[in-house]
């Protein structure tokens, strides 16, 4: 057994653990996240699994055996089968099924082994040895693989729950002696000891194999990722997995929390429900509640604003942020703060929420922005509160596994809160904030929010080749109640040999993000 995973065997353990995730299940909570891996995904498993999984059965070492022998002319003997090994394991049919309510089956069939090795024999005083070649042939295998989860740690879990094989024949050739006839004499009884013996060790290597190298790679699946010093995410499994005949449905926490403060949010996760299309291999569909868990957990941190400077505008522009400029369109400003340079607080008065329409995702956050003049002792001196509300498109995008997004602003809707220079009308800040947050604000959001989120993939799997769409589906529930359900939908249609995965969302009856590959 090798000690490390190659590559091979990576990618396999890799669409394995993505498998796990796919697998459906009956949670009294809905999910954040749900995967799923279709029959598509697991045919391309089972050609990296198998090239694995042949490798391990070549280094299968056969123990020595030895037996004897009684002919009426020669009377009794010995003989010893010894040094043997595999040169060749051919596996020519094999594919991994969906098994329903357990897990996977993965088959093989009509596989053939060829074994050498060294033969001698000795009758008293006579002595023969030589070579041997021994060809089994019509091999079956047949292992169901069961998935599950750690409740405690919301783990996946893989274990080998049963092992069969079946050899249809076998064909020994002596070499090497004049006496090696005595041994054809018996190539039944060597012939039928070779073949028990390979059964069983190919059984044992598909549990070892299961054992020691892709559950240990479930593991390294995380269950929760760091983002920041504010936030995580919790990707654990809600429950054990099932398993359809179509597909493997996985429902995963999907939800943002804070470090420290851990709490649940107060709102639920809605329904999620995925199209009954199952031509892609992977899918991942991410709800709404995903999105608004970070943003309620950034909020209640305190950690949702931005304050803009003067030496944050452009040198060409000819807005500015001084009590100069802004005595132009407010002169109490400049009446009562002369020659002073100026700040603005932007921040977010409550959690924004986001939403998904046929034409893509909304935020309609509420946004205030406090104006401070800077006193010559470098204290701040409260101007205005302005409630600014605004439409924001979010466009999501998938880079190096990570969920990444870009904010493209609508024009700005401006309400004067409080005043602590008099009244004023706000129309003169019209253009000079239009300018300000697109221009100044929104890019340093939009840079953080480039550096993304980690998606819940395995090691050396990657999205690629993706395609993003919106669109809108009508349930009809009960008792003809009927909801609008929306997603928003990632394809990747990357199936390469080194690559391959999807982001798949849709809402069944709240917002998703929804991608496939």
């Amino acid at each position: 057994m090798a000690r490390g995973l190659d590559n091979n065997m990576q990618r396999w353990a890799s669409l394995m653990v993505l498998a796990a995730l796919g697998t459906a299940v009956t949670a009294t909570t809905n999910p954040g996240i749900v995967a799923r891996i279709t029959q598509k995904g697991l045919d391309y498993a089972c050609q990296q699994g198998v090239a694995v999984l042949k490798k391990e059965l070549e280094k299968i070492k056969i123990p020595d055996f030895s037996g004897s022998f009684k002919i009426k002319v020669i009377g009794k003997g010995q003989y010893n089968f010894y040094s043997m090994f595999i040169h060749e394991f051919q596996l020519p049919s094999s594919q991994i099924k969906l098994l329903p309510n357990v897990g996977l089956n993965l088959i093989i069939e009509n596989a053939n082994i060829k074994i050498s090795g060294k033969w001698k024999a000795k009758k008293n005083f006579i002595k023969a040895s030589g070579n041997f070649d021994l060809s089994l042939e019509g091999i079956s295998i047949l292992s169901a693989l069961k998935l599950g989860c750690n409740s405690t740690t919301g783990h996946s879990t893989i274990f080998c729950a049963s092992c069969s094989s079946h050899m249809d024949s076998a064909h020994i050739h002596i070499s090497g002696s004049s006496l090696g006839w005595l041994i054809q004499l018996f190539h039944k009884k060597i012939e039928s000891s070779l073949q028990n013996a390979m059964s069983s060790k190919i059984c044992e290597v598909m549990r070892s194999s299961v054992i020691s190298k892709l559950q240990p790679f479930f593991q390294t699946l995380p269950v929760t990722a760091r983002i920041d010093n504010v936030a995580g995410i919790d990707y654990s499994l809600l429950a054990p997995p099932t398993v359809t005949a179509d597909s493997l449905d996985g429902q995963l926490k999907g939800e943002f929390f804070r470090l420290g403060h851990r709490s649940p949010p107060p709102f639920a996760p809605p329904a999620l429900a995925f199209p009954a299309d199952h031509d892609r291999m992977v899918y991942l569909g991410i709800s709404n509640y995903f999105f608004n868990t970070a943003g309620l957990v950034y909020q209640q941190a305190g950690v949702l604003h931005l304050t803009l400077k003067d030496d944050m505008i452009p040198k060409e522009s000819k807005i500015r942020l001084t009590t100069e400029f802004f005595g132009t369109l407010i002169p109490q400003v400049a009446k009562e703060f002369p020659n002073m340079k100026m700040q603005l607080l932007i921040s977010v008065s409550s959690p924004p929420y986001l939403t998904v329409h046929p034409t893509g995702l909304d935020l309609s956050p509420a946004l205030e922005a406090q104006a401070f003049a800077i006193l010559p002792n470098s204290t701040l001196a409260s101007l205005f509160l302005l409630g600014v509300s605004t439409n924001i498109s979010v466009k999501v995008d998938i880079k190096s596994g990570r969920l990444i997004g870009e904010l493209k602003m609508d024009k700005l809707l401006l309400q004067l809160k409080h005043s602590d220079i008099g009244p004023f009308s706000v129309e003169s800040l019209q253009n000079v904030m239009n300018f300000l947050l697109p221009t100044v604000a929104l890019p340093k959001i939009n840079a953080r929010l480039q550096q993304g989120f980690p998606l819940p993939l395995p090691t050396h799997v990657q999205l690629l080749n993706l395609l993003l769409q919106s669109h809108q589906v009508v349930a009809v529930k009960k008792q003809r109640n009927t909801e609008t359900q929306k997603s928003h939908r990632l394809l990747s249609e990357g199936q390469s040999q080194r690559q391959m995965s999807t982001l798949n969302h849709q809402l069944h009856p709240s917002d998703t993000v929804r991608g496939e590959t």
